[in-house]
């Protein structure tokens, strides 16, 4: 069984920048995408940005784009996600995904796409 660990969250000020890993657990594990999605208190949970593991492709969501950047280690098995100029509407759990099924520009940034998630790993930013 595949696990996602996540690391690297945390509480920021605003302006400020982090960096999550998502180490996965399987050495021969090979998504066809990866990514990250958030969600914050009585909110419904949204994609943030994804990759696909052959081609590295990218997809960030709007509220992010020219902020977060997303990039993968293929021999490390590890998935990160570069925060820069955080802003407090930046606060939410965030969850490293994976997707061993059918992933392209079509359905990257829905949630049913993934079939393994990890536990997620709170950021907090600070006004």
């Amino acid at each position: 069984q595949v696990q996602l660990v996540e690391s690297g969250g945390g509480l920021v000020q605003a302006g400020g920048s982090l960096r999550l890993s998502c180490a996965t657990s399987a050495r021969t594990f090979r998504p066809n995408g990866m990514g990250w999605f958030r969600q914050a208190p009585g909110r419904e949970r949204e994609f943030v940005s994804g990759i696909g593991w052959i081609r590295p492709i990218t997809y960030e969501a709007d509220s992010v784009k020219g902020r977060f950047t997303v990039s993968r280690d293929n021999a490390k098995n590890t998935l990160y996600l570069q925060m820069n100029s955080l802003k407090p509407d930046d606060t939410a759990v965030y969850y490293c995904v994976a997707s061993s099924r059918l992933w392209y520009s079509g359905n990257y940034n829905r949630i049913q796409t993934y079939d393994y998630w990890g536990q997620g790993t709170q950021v907090t930013v600070s006004s």
